[in-house]
C-alpha cells in the first residue's frame, strides 16, 4: 500500500515531485486552496474525479467489447 506524505504549506510555498514537477500554493480563501502545477507537457494532470470517470468509462468499454465478442461468437 502507498504511504501518504502530509505537508503544511503557506501561500507562495511549493513542493517538488521528481526533478520536473512543482506544485505551488497560490491562494487560500473561504476554505479553498488554489494550486499551480508546473510539469512537462507529456505529464497528464487530471482532477481525481475526472480521472475516476475516465477510468470507469474505459472499464465499461472493455466489458462492452467482451460482450459484443461473445455475442458474435455465439452467432456462429
Amino acid at each position: 500500500m502507498n504511504r501518504m506524505l502530509v505537508l503544511n504549506r503557506k501561500i507562495g510555498e511549493s513542493l517538488i515531485i521528481g526533478d520536473n514537477i512543482e506544485i505551488k500554493i497560490l491562494e487560500i480563501q473561504d476554505g479553498k486552496i488554489k494550486i499551480g502545477i508546473e510539469a512537462p507537457r507529456e505529464v497528464s494532470i487530471l482532477r481525481k474525479e475526472v480521472y475516476d470517470a475516465v477510468k470507469a468509462e474505459n472499464e465499461a468499454s472493455v466489458n462492452s467489447d467482451i460482450n459484443i465478442f461473445e455475442m458474435l461468437k455465439n452467432m456462429e
